[in-house]
Parts: structure tokens; sequence; C-alpha cells
């Protein structure tokens, strides 16, 4: 076992072990021994080049680096401190100095192209083919063919990119930590309209900051129920200034990252012969470049159009008729809460009624009770202690086991915000395991985390007496999404490991996740684990059919929503040189986009300052983020066969594993979706879903 915990290739990791101290030290010894495979490769005599000593060997060479950086960006996401954060951005720019300099080793990059030109490739067959000519292709598309001089250019601005967007991401959490408000006692009645759990959750959060009254923030489980429910206007409109400023004010202002980020991406894409970021980061999905994404995006908009001038007409229409005033724009903090009450008028539906049916406990263990159905699958908590350690005490640790009893994996769950950790809903991977070549399987290890609403401490201030935590709809619905990618990492017989689960085509890896949020909306698999956490009731008759009615309300709201940012998103990275001479984007950036916006006064500004989706990663889902949708065409049209042949059928579902979940990137996504449903996806199938065109 290595000195430095951080290169233990052990699956149980010694979390309490990964101190910031070891971090530089154990990297270093990881970059090296990299840099020394990869430098073996680049060295071998032409003449005995096999596909065993060039791409086998390239897959093996980064592993424990990959593996121990993992576990230093992983920490950093969930127990954030001063020193990890300082050690961790240290080595930032000499790992992703190494890791874009790879595809950039001329050396290397000769013994691959001539491997994969020689007689002797032409018998490389399957997975092992599959991965050679993917490699030949990431290695041209990364610019292994440039000369040296843009080759040192490309390095030079991998490294700055890796710098700048993780310092984007750094302060979207700083500047959103660095705001609360804080209601005195004396001021209780400030608080009407807002929900007992989210005012009893505000009270907790100020004891914690030692201080009297109700202290409110800007991480989700208290800003929702905050902007949705509180009926003072003035306090939303506090809390929604605020939200706004997140990213946009020093000394967290984030408008100089913006315009270096897409200068430094404009300048790669131009480096790599494309004429912008959009169409050589999209060039190998399923879109295949950011015309026809950007048209994708549009054409549902197109669609959406007519239903969302209505809704946002018929929201101003009901707050002037329960107000008596005039029909006007709303403001925008105004715009959630009117909206809740509409929904509650038109549906007598109040989505605070499921939360008592939705415990965190019995929605893990309904889930998991799904999945055996579906799946064949056995999920088991092991107690933290037994040889598993974990980085917070809230975190729960699961193994997970085929109908035969074989174990494919393991994963940690973290489900509650913290300011240490960063905001939304994510899953990753620890260790990647699968067939290895003597016919053996080694499990894979994972991990899921989130930022649901938490459990209410009891007044002794034990485990014992406090209260479940109770989600809402939204929150069961990230759930089982984050499981879905979960599953796909889990579940992953590819072994090749770079190619193994979620890392697909990223147009294509949101199916496996958001094809699982569909059993949220099932009678037959809600009656599983949607249970009264004192009653153990079921959700009555009445408060289903109101959440059925009501799940399209104001569905194109929802889906315009989502091509502003899609659009956003790709007028950004393929019209970069009508931003980047900008003092600030924020303003050509909504005026861009302002009809996909609802119409408020004062207009509403973009997230752009705080779109870690897009800034906070050198790639992530820049140019990418119009895959939600795309995929969401995929899953809708997917779950049809599910609805067409039982919800829980097990042939269905082994034939998604079969097809989907343990494929990995072993094959063309659009191979892979056809080999599941025998035809290439319908549009319709989500369109009708959201109540946007006629069922079939």
């Amino acid at each position: 076992m290595p000195d430095n915990p951080f290169l233990d290739p052990s699956f149980q990791i010694r979390w309490s072990a990964l101190t910031p101290e070891f971090i530089a030290p154990g990297i270093e010894t990881a970059l090296a021994e990299a840099q020394a495979a990869v430098e073996a490769i680049a060295t071998r005599e032409l003449a005995g080049l096999t596909f065993e000593n060039t791409f086998l060997a390239l897959e093996h060479a980064t592993e424990p680096l990959t593996v121990a950086w993992g576990r230093v960006t992983h920490l950093q996401s969930v127990a954030d401190t001063p020193a990890l954060r300082e050690a961790h951005n240290a080595m930032l720019p000499r790992v992703s100095a190494f890791l874009a300099g790879i595809a950039l080793n001329a050396p290397l990059w000769a013994r691959l192209k001539a491997f994969a030109e020689s007689p002797v490739a032409r018998a490389v067959t399957g997975i092992h083919r599959r991965f050679m000519e993917e490699t030949v292709k990431d290695f041209r598309q990364a610019g292994a063919d440039l000369p040296a001089d843009q080759r040192a250019r490309l390095e030079a601005l991998q490294s700055e990119l890796a710098q700048v967007t993780q310092k984007y991401s750094e302060q979207v959490l700083d500047s959103t930590n660095a705001w609360q408000l804080l209601v005195p006692e004396a001021d209780e009645a400030r608080l009407a309209g807002l929900p007992a759990h989210a005012k009893a959750a505000a009270r907790r959060s100020a004891e914690a900051k030692g201080l009297a009254g109700w202290r409110f923030t800007l991480h989700m489980p208290s800003q929702e129920p905050f902007m949705t429910y509180l009926e003072e206007d003035a306090l939303r409109r506090e809390m929604w200034t605020a939200a706004t400023q997140v990213g946009a004010r020093d000394p967290h202002d984030n408008t100089g990252l913006i315009l270096r980020i897409l200068e430094l991406r404009a300048e790669k894409a131009a480096l790599l012969g494309k004429p912008h970021f959009a169409d050589l980061t999209l060039e190998r999905r399923m879109a295949g470049s950011g015309r026809r994404a950007f048209d994708f995006m549009h054409d549902i908009q197109q669609r959406a159009a007519p239903a969302f001038a209505q809704e946002c007409r018929e929201l101003e229409e009901f707050k002037a008729q329960q107000t008596g005033g005039t029909v006007t724009r709303l403001a925008p903090w105004e715009v959630i809460y009117w909206a809740e009450k509409l929904r509650r008028a038109r549906y007598a539906f109040d989505e605070e009624a499921l939360r008592p049916y939705f415990p965190m406990t019995g929605v893990i263990a309904g889930m998991f009770e799904l999945v055996s159905r579906i799946f064949g699958l056995r999920v088991v908590e092991r107690a933290v202690g037994a040889g598993v350690e974990v980085w917070h005490p809230e975190v729960k640790y699961y193994d997970l086991f085929d109908h035969a009893g074989r174990h494919l994996g393991s994963f940690f769950a973290d489900w509650y915000p913290r300011e240490s950790k960063r905001g939304g809903a994510w899953m990753n991977y620890l260790l990647t395991g699968g067939p290895q070549p003597d016919g053996t399987r080694k499990p894979h290890l994972g991990l899921i985390c989130g930022n649901m609403t938490p459990p209410v401490p009891g007044p002794t201030g034990k485990a014992a007496d406090a209260k479940p935590a109770l989600l809402t709809h939204r929150e069961v619905e990230t759930v089982f999404h984050e499981f879905g990618h979960l599953l796909h990492h889990l579940l992953g017989e590819v072994e090749i490991k770079s190619m193994n689960g979620v890392n697909v085509a990223w147009d294509f890896v949101e199916l496996p996740s958001q094809i699982m949020e569909n059993w949220t909306w099932e009678r037959e698999s809600l009656d599983l684990f949607a249970r009264h956490h004192e009653t153990g009731a079921s959700i009555p008759d009445a408060i289903f059919a109101k959440l059925v009615a009501a799940k399209n309300f104001r569905s194109a709201a929802a889906t315009m929503r989502q091509v502003a940012f899609a659009k956003m998103d790709l007028l950004l990275h393929m019209r970069t040189a009508e931003f980047v001479g900008l003092k600030d984007v924020e303003p050509a950036v909504r005026a861009a986009i302002a009809d996909c916006l609802i119409p408020t006064e004062p207009p509403t500004p973009t997230v752009v300052k705080r779109f870690n989706h897009i800034f906070s990663d050198p790639v992530g889902y820049a140019a990418g983020y119009y895959s939600y949708k795309w995929a969401e065409v995929l899953d809708a049209d997917a779950f049809t066969r599910f609805k067409r042949e039982g919800i829980f059928s097990a042939q269905v579902g082994a034939e998604f594993v079969a097809n989907i979940l343990s494929r990995g990137n072993s094959a063309d996504p659009a191979e892979l979706y056809r080999g599941f449903m025998g035809r290439d996806p319908d549009l319709n199938a989500l369109l009708q879903r959201c109540g946007l065109a006629p069922a079939a």
C-alpha cells in the first residue's frame, strides 16, 4: 500500500487520510509515473509496435494519475477548505498541461498512427478496434497533426482554460455562500406563506451561525420555497436580487473570466481548423455540429412558442384578477410566486402536500426495489466503519449485486447541502472495474451527490428523534436521475475503462439518467415508495390525480427555459466574436435570447455569470447544454417501450441493460439506441409527454 493515500489503489478509499498536504507529493509522483509511461510508448522502435504496447499501454499509462486527481477534484467539490483549494489549484495547471499535452506529443502520435495504419492493425477487432479508432479521432481532434508551434500554443491554452474555469466555479460558490438574509424574531409575521419545513430549516440555519431569527441563503433548499411561497413581495425581491448577482459583483465578479474563457475556446477552435468552438466540440457527438444543435433547439422553440405566449399572458391576467389591478408584466421576483398560486387555483394542488409521502429513506428504498424488479439488481447498504470510510458523516455507502449475487460495484451517496459543497446534483466515478484480461470482472466504484431538503433535527439534537428529510417531487426526480447515471457506470461491461459507462457522447449520456425520471410519474412505481412518513399510507388518489393533471402546467415555459439556456450557450460559442469585444456579455446575451424569456418588468438578467454548466470546466457542457433536450427526446421515446410492454418489464429492462447501460462507448450511440428501440428516435414522444402535441 503506497504511503501517499491519494495513490492507494485499494477499492476502499481512506478518506480520512486524504488531507491537503498529501496532494502535491501524490500528484507529482503520479505525474512523473504517467510521463514515464507515455515516454516509453513514444520511444518504442517502429518495427515492434503492437496494439498492446501502443494503444493499450496508453490506456494504462494515465490511469493512476486520473484516479488520484479524481479524488482531489471530488473532495474539492464536497469538502472545500482553503487548504484543499490552495493545494488543488497549485497542481491544476500541471495536471491540465500534462493531460492536454498527451495528444500533442509528436513522437507518441507517430507511434500510434504508425500502428493504426499498419497491416497488423487490420486484425484488431471488437472493442479494441473501436478504442483504436476513437483514440485516433481524439488525437486528431485535439491537434496532433498541428505543427510544433501551434501544438505548444494549444497546450498553453488548455492549461489556462483549466485555471480560469476553476476560478469561475470558485467565485460562483463563494458568492453564493457570501449572502444571507436574516429575518429577526420581531418580524416573524413577514414570513407568512412560507411552508413550515422551510421556516424550521431557516431557524436551524440561524442557530448554526449563532444568530437569532430565521436565516435564508441562496442554496436551493432555502431559496426555492422562499421564492415560491413567501407572501411579502419586498423579501422575495431582496432574495431575487441577490441570486441574480451571484458571480456578477466584486469580489466574485465573473465578467472578465467569461470573456477570457470564450476567447480561449475560440482560439482553440481556430487552431484546430474549426469555425467556432461549437463545431469543434460537437463534431463527434450525436448532433454533429453547432448548426444542427441550434436548429434542433430552434425547432423546439417554434413548437413551444404559441403555448409559451399563452402561458405568460394567462399568468399576467391571473395576477390582475386576484389583485384587482390591471394586466401588466410581472416583476421577475413574482413569477414563481404567482405561478404557484395559479397552479393551486387551477388544480387545487399544493406540491407541499406531497412532501410527507417522500421521506428520503423511503424514496431510496423504493428506487432500489424498482431497479430490482426491472434490472434484476440488489442494493445493500453497508455500515460505515467496517472497512468503509466516508468524507462526511451524512454520506452513505452501498454495494450493488446482480440477480446471481455478483458484486457489480459500490457507491457513495451524499444528498444534503453544506457550505463546503458545491450546488446542484451530480454523479461521478472513482474507480472503473469491468471485464479483466483473465476473464474475471472487477467491481466499479462511484458516487452520487445532491443538495436536497435535509432532515429536521429533533429537540435533543440526536438523530433518533430527528424528523426525516421530506422531499419535493422534483427532488425525487433528481434522485432518480442521478441514480440512472450511476447505473450507467456500475453496470458497464466494457473492458477498456476509458470507454465504460458515462464516457459516451455528451448528448447521449443523459438518456440513462432521464429515463429513470419517468418512473416517478407512474402510479404503480410510486406505490413502491411514496408512503406517508407517519402513517405509511400511499398517496391518495385525489392527490395523485392532481399531480398528473398539473404535470404539464406551464410546460411551455419550462421548455423555453431550457431553450434559452441552450441557445445562450450555442450563440456564445458559435458567434464568439460578437461578444468578446464587449465589456460585459450580459446585455448582448440577453438580447439574443429575449424571445425565449418570460417578459418581466424589470427584465430578468440571464444566468451567464453563474452558469457553471458551461463555464466551470474547460469543456463540460460548453456548446452542449442542448444535450438535455436532445436526450429528453431519446428518453421519452425509449420509455414508450416500457409503457407498451410493462413499466416493470424485466425483459425490456434486460434489453435496456444489454443495449445501453452495459455498453458504454463500445459502439456509436445511434446504433446502441436502435439496438434497444429497433428504429431511430421520434421527437413526437417528447412533445406529447410535455403536452405540446396531441397524444397519439
